[in-house]
């Protein structure tokens, strides 16, 4: 947008001097640079899901799997990265046809349509994204309060004494700033990667509700 705004700038100092720029200009600037924004998007979302498929390939050894059988939800874990797929996949195609939707429109209105279509689908993608770390992180700390062997002995050792509360409390806030920092950082990425696009394509939304006027 910092051309956009040196080119209005423009405008006013030399508006008798250089030929007048239309409406129809300005729409084919923010048209394209709203493309290549969204097409970024699209690229971006592919390649996190290889990353995390990589990530998940790399760490799902023997152990891994043993450790889920023995706390009794590895078909659970199963079901969720499964529908962690298709529903990854779904957006991915979403932001695929919002790149087509905008690449291809041909109006003002359309455009501003498009642009807010595709914000809320982002929005929705991180929503979700967050949302599923939360259950898998849940399911895990249930997982392995009740079956883990090491947990289970540590825990009954306070049993039936005063420090059995201070214990839980411990455990309890322990977890909560684990999971706050580990949900906290996955947010912060996808405020840096996603926010910095939305908002650029926000800017170019409201440079063409002026159009619109």
């Amino acid at each position: 947008m910092e051309e956009l705004d040196l080119l209005k700038k423009d405008w006013k100092k030399n508006e008798h001097s250089f030929p007048k720029i239309t409406e129809q200009e300005i729409y084919a600037m923010l048209h394209k640079k709203s493309s290549s924004i969204v097409k970024w998007i699209f690229i971006i979302s592919i390649l996190e899901m290889i990353a995390w498929s990589l990530i998940s390939f790399f760490t799902a050894d023997e152990n891994y799997l043993k450790t889920l059988e023995s706390y009794h939800i590895k078909t659970l874990v199963t079901t969720f990265t499964v529908i962690n797929y298709i529903v990854i996949f779904s957006f991915i195609f979403l932001f695929y046809r919002n790149f087509k939707s905008i690449n291809t429109t041909d109006s003002v209105k359309s455009l501003m349509k498009n642009i807010l279509k595709t914000r809320k689908t982002v929005q929705y993608y991180i929503w979700y994204n967050l949302v599923m770390i939360g259950i898998i992180f849940i399911t895990m700390m249930v997982a392995t309060c009740i079956y883990d062997e090491r947990f289970n002995r540590m825990s009954g050792q306070f049993e039936g004494n005063d420090q059995g509360m201070l214990f839980w409390m411990m455990i309890l806030g322990f977890t909560i700033v684990f999971f706050g920092l580990f949900v906290g950082v996955i947010w912060l990425f996808y405020r840096l990667v996603y926010g910095f696009l939305l908002r650029r394509l926000y800017k170019n939304y409201e440079e063409l509700k002026k159009i619109d006027l």
